[in-house]
């Protein structure tokens, strides 16, 4: 079992201040994971690339974001949350301005893994701080703040995205992400205390993030390349059994080695894999729309990127209202009630353009849909982290932040290769396919949610020591 380097003082009186910080640093996080959708279709022509390379554009990121995200959590609880937090950002900003830079296909994704690793460090650390700074009460408003973030952020980089990209072009949705990196940095410097050192020295187990991201890559390879060689091919059939290997593999290896990159335990206990069931819903929802969005906007209706965005503003607001209102509500309806509540609204939300398919449809209905999935956010987290031990608090928010990211890569692969075709542009029909998937996703997630999701604690202020 992993054990973190040392709790916090609490109250740390600066401790609002650095969750302001913090969820700005996350906030670049997850806007990097859907700020690319509007600026697909211009990298597309600029770079040249087919549709498996867009769909690897917003992958790659997200599947080196996920696989090494228990490799951060470990590396947080081994040596302290601050040094781990400032290597992340220097590196996420470093390879934001490499990627901004890219003159092909190869150069871009290799950026965007990059972006990734620097995101995997960043985001577990940074999580764990707010489990570690606040308690009670506190903790699931800090939580409730932090979700709404995470989930409101996916939906404004849409719309940064798209008056980026009108505006000094597709490589400034990286540019950006380098100043505010930087002084984000600086301040955190002072602001954050100094991590104790940890009695032993570190283990890191690398052989456990090969593993997982290799099995994942596998997965998502399948997936994506379905859209050209059909699902039921022994090619994609292949890959997937080479990913459940290993899968199985990296669980085994887990069992065995000195110092695990995951207790797998902790996964099996039933808040920690509801939450990861749930974050994975919600970030798969999310991104499947925004890929068929932006792409049904920009290509169907001939819109400009920063029209684009402007329409993807309502999806932003009911998003992050979504999530305000459930971190209101979760401590007195607990997570079931709001998670089932949750995943009808979004499958409401997705039937709306899969059986109607026009501008003013799409941009209610995602934004329903998206109000749906900003609940999902806070009682993922809620229910993964609100009862963890502060020694298993960086690996537990590794695990859901790892769980985030493998749906942001599931929903982009799925996606891509049901609504092919449209997003080429030879026909409008995929469009409707990936919509009417995305519902019934939803909709059996629902009833997933009902059976899995643990009812209100009797007593929610209380934590195991």
């Amino acid at each position: 079992m992993t054990h973190q380097a040392g709790p916090l003082a609490s109250p740390h009186p600066a401790r609002w201040r650095i969750l302001g910080f913090l969820g700005v640093a996350q906030l670049m996080l997850i806007l990097d994971v859907t700020v690319v959708a509007i600026a697909l279709p211009h990298m597309e022509t600029d770079l040249e690339l087919g549709r498996e390379a867009l769909a690897w554009t917003v992958s790659a990121y997200t599947l080196a974001f996920g696989g090494l995200m228990l490799l951060g959590g470990r590396l947080t609880d081994l040596i302290g949350a601050k040094p781990v937090v400032l290597a992340g950002l220097l590196l996420f900003s470093a390879a934001s301005l490499v990627t901004g830079l890219a003159g092909s296909g190869g150069m871009l994704i290799g950026g965007r893994i990059a972006q990734g690793v620097g995101a995997a460090l960043l985001s577990p650390a940074a999580l764990s701080l707010v489990v570690a700074l606040f308690d009670g009460d506190e903790r699931n408003k800090a939580l409730g703040v932090w979700s709404a973030l995470g989930g409101g952020g996916a939906a404004l980089g849409v719309l940064i995205g798209g008056l980026l990209t009108a505006g000094p072009g597709w490589p400034w949705v990286f540019y950006v992400n380098v100043p505010i990196g930087l002084a984000i940095a600086a301040v955190l410097t002072v602001l954050l205390p100094a991590s104790p050192r940890p009695a032993g020295r570190p283990r890191l187990d690398v052989l456990g993030a090969v593993l997982v991201t290799a099995a994942s890559t596998s997965l998502i390879y399948g997936l994506i390349a379905a859209g050209e060689r059909g699902w039921l091919t022994a090619f994609t059939g292949w890959l997937v059994l080479a990913a459940a290997v290993g899968y199985l593999l990296f669980v085994l290896w887990q069992r065995r080695a000195r110092s695990p990159r995951m207790d797998v335990r902790l996964l099996v206990r039933r808040p920690v894999a509801t939450g990861a069931f749930l974050i994975v819903m919600a970030t798969a929802l999310m991104i499947a729309v925004f890929f068929l969005g932006t792409f049904y906007f920009q290509h169907a209706r001939d819109y400009g990127a920063w029209q684009t965005g402007l329409l993807f503003l309502p999806v932003a607001l009911a998003t992050m209202a979504g999530a305000d209102l459930t971190g209101r509500l979760i401590a007195r309806w607990g997570g079931r009630v709001l998670a089932v509540a949750g995943l009808v609204v979004a499958t409401a939300g997705m039937t709306v353009p899969a059986l109607t398919l026009d501008t003013v449809s799409v941009v209610a209905g995602v934004s329903v849909a998206a109000a749906g999935t900003g609940a999902l956010f806070v009682v993922a987290s809620a229910t993964a982290l609100g009862q963890v031990a502060p020694h298993e608090a960086g690996i537990a928010s590794g695990i859901v932040s790892t769980f985030h990211e493998f749906g942001a890569s599931l929903g982009a692969a799925v996606v891509s290769s049901v609504a092919a075709a449209s997003l080429i542009g030879t026909t409008l029909d995929g469009f409707t396919r990936g919509f009417t998937v995305a519902a019934v996703a939803a909709a059996a997630g629902a009833l997933a949610a009902a059976a899995l999701t643990p009812g209100r604690p009797r007593s929610h202020d209380h934590a195991p020591s």
